[in-house]
């Protein structure tokens, strides 16, 4: 949950991913009601087109003139929370759609743009199971999200907990602690947060060490360690050193510090990097993952190393 409370507050989405039934529908639904914001939840599925999300004209009469004229009918992405739901299920017409809302926080319908509401947030979730019937998240696609959180199996207390309190006749509701002004006031306050140069140049070294080449033929990173060049093909961009930077912000803040330390950005840094690190068949063949490859790079990055 700090992860996602750490997305809000940055102004970023978040990717969830992990076996049906870990309740992150019920999570989010529950963020969402904490915090008195609107939510919609989304099930994408193959016969999904990008209208059926993102909103569509519809002709009707005007009560005046009585001609008929065009009106904007609202998608379900107009709400302060959208939860994407199965996202790998739809084909990547309907996947793209997505793209402007979640970077330009607006939609564009026949040409006529129409801003989403403030705050929006985008949660995801997908199945690393089951492959059948699913799409692959386009790389671009993948790439506005802040975090990509892996949802594991509870611990045996947690699973006891969950397993008492679902099963009574009564449940409780989340009561609100926090409503959409003051969240907005919230993320002003993130961005206002300082970060010391060594802070935000330790955050930029990680995201380039990532990158065994660059896309014209230039030599790599000369700090570049052998294992990246080896299982990496494609490594993170300037956004992730952005997303490095506010999470480690947002994350101060929640732990009621008004500085940035180094341990905010390695706390952060595997949500962050994992989905952006794009390994190659040495990487398969060895069962080397992009969380090893992150590990070992803030392992090796010192950090202060460039005042």
């Amino acid at each position: 949950m700090e992860l996602l409370l750490i997305a809000l507050l940055a102004q970023g989405h978040a990717l969830l991913v992990g076996v049906p039934g870990l309740a992150k529908t019920l999570m989010i639904r529950t963020l969402a009601d904490s915090m008195n914001l609107t939510f919609n939840r989304v099930q994408f599925t193959p016969d999904l087109i990008p209208t059926d999300i993102t909103g569509t004209r519809m002709i009707e009469e005007d009560p005046e003139t009585h001609r008929p004229v065009f009106k904007f009918l609202p998608g379900p992405l107009f709400a302060n929370v959208v939860l994407a739901d199965e996202v790998n299920r739809t084909p990547p017409k309907t996947q793209s759609s997505l793209l402007e809302a979640m970077q330009e926080r607006q939609v564009t319908v026949a040409g006529v743009r129409h801003l989403l509401p403030d705050p929006f947030f985008v949660l995801a979730t997908q199945n690393p199971i089951e492959q059948e019937g699913t799409y692959p998240l386009p790389e671009a696609q993948q790439d506005r999200f802040m975090f990509t959180v892996n949802v594991g199996y509870p611990s045996e207390e947690e699973e006891f907990r969950i397993l008492e309190s679902t099963t009574t006749a009564s449940r409780e509701k989340p009561e609100h602690v926090v409503n959409g002004p003051q969240l907005l006031e919230m993320q002003k306050l993130v961005r206002r947060v300082p970060a010391a140069g060594f802070v935000i140049r330790y955050a930029m070294r990680i995201a380039r060490l990532t990158r065994p080449g660059t896309q014209d033929g230039e030599a790599p990173d000369p700090n570049v360690p052998d294992f990246v060049k080896k299982y990496v093909t494609w490594g993170a961009g300037p956004r992730a050193g952005q997303n490095l930077v506010l999470a480690a912000k947002a994350r101060a803040l929640l732990h009621g510090r008004t500085y940035v330390a180094t341990e905010d950005v390695k706390a952060v840094a595997l949500p962050v990097m994992r989905h952006r690190v794009v390994t190659n068949y040495n990487a398969d063949a060895d069962r080397v993952t992009p969380d090893e490859i992150v590990k070992k790079l803030l392992a090796l990055v010192p950090a202060r190393s460039a005042e």
